[in-house]
């Protein structure tokens, strides 16, 4: 495939993504002179999601795949980069040319037992969207549109004028769901939509995700730390750790064959029920690494059983390394 039919293909694209946090501390760390202290949630990374793709985001919790969401959707500003959806740069919109933009690009958050309003009725919280956008503007329209939704995802019409608090936790996330298919976005963020819910639950909305991106076309950045979904609903996996990306390609052969450090030793860490199978061949040691003024080397620094001495020094690169595959690593 050529590189102009690549780039025609690509939805969103983010390079060097940047979120900073500077910590003061309190009234006393300030009055004794203590130093301030940068906390890099999100360090310069680059991915990106063709049309119709499903790309996970994996990762421990605290290493930045939630802030990376919150980044791209703009509900936090960026300390740098770029977020370029369909080749436009969100980060230099206005606050009325966004609106216009949030449309494409839908988050579904984690707890949906937090994310609904629960003063309000289902009716309201499909229908709400589609008026801000002007999507539906006779009351007959919005009924008919949400009824349309509450079928996609799985309820009925007896559910339209009920509460959240009436749902269970996996039919208030397909709620959630359906509130991110009422304005007809191109990409839905899952933002660990999963987490919350029962594993047989958890198969249930997963399913109902391939499902919905076989219907309508979507395109979804899929956030997670756990593995197992992630091998289940991604084309492509992107692996974080501490503010960077480590690794990216295509998920079986990421998963068949993992080449970073980091990789190996989150897979490894995977339980395994066959007792005849071997132990994993790779553990790190020592505790996760600090976002907190990390040094300037590789963030594995530490850790990594392969480490030499210019990982102490230098911040790998994320480069080719051929197979659709990009790591960063000094010692491949």
């Amino acid at each position: 495939m050529s590189v102009e039919a690549t780039t025609a293909n690509r939805l969103l694209e983010v390079k060097n993504l940047t979120k900073h946090f500077v910590l003061h501390g309190d009234i006393y760390s300030r009055l004794a002179g203590e130093k301030t202290q940068v906390l890099k949630a999100v360090d310069g990374i680059d991915f990106h999601v063709d049309r119709g793709e499903t790309l996970g985001l994996v990762g421990e919790s605290g290493c930045g795949k939630s802030t990376t969401a919150r980044l791209v959707t703009r509900l936090i500003e960026p300390t740098a980069g770029a977020v370029r959806l369909k080749g436009e740069d969100l980060l230099a919109y206005t606050a009325s040319q966004l609106k216009a933009v949030r449309k494409e690009v839908q988050l579904v958050f984690q707890d949906p037992y937090s994310s609904l309003n629960p003063r309000k009725t289902i009716m309201h919280i499909l229908s709400r969207p589609m008026e801000i956008h002007g999507l539906a503007r006779t009351w007959a329209d919005k009924r008919h549109r949400v009824l349309d939704l509450l079928h996609r995802v799985g309820l009925g019409a007896e559910h339209i004028d009920r509460y959240p608090h009436e749902f269970s936790g996996g039919q208030r996330q397909r709620i959630a769901i359906a509130r991110a298919l009422s304005v007809d976005p191109e990409l839905v963020i899952g933002d660990e939509p999963v987490s919350a819910l029962d594993v047989s639950i958890q198969a249930q909305i997963l399913n109902l995700f391939r499902e919905l991106q076989k219907e309508l076309g979507l395109t979804y950045l899929f956030i997670a730390h756990d593995l197992s979904v992630i091998r289940h609903i991604s084309d492509r996996v992107a692996v974080m750790y501490v503010g960077k990306i480590v690794e990216t390609g295509p998920a079986q052969a990421l998963f068949d064959e993992p080449l970073h450090p980091y990789t190996k030793a989150l897979l490894a860490a995977v339980p395994e029920a066959d007792p005849a199978k071997p132990a994993p061949r790779l553990t790190l040691k020592g505790e996760v690494s600090t976002p907190i003024d990390p040094p300037p080397g590789c963030r594995l620094c530490g850790r990594c059983p392969r480490e030499i001495k210019i990982c102490s020094e230098v911040s790998p690169p994320l480069a080719d390394v051929g197979g659709g595959r990009q790591v960063a690593c000094h010692n491949l």
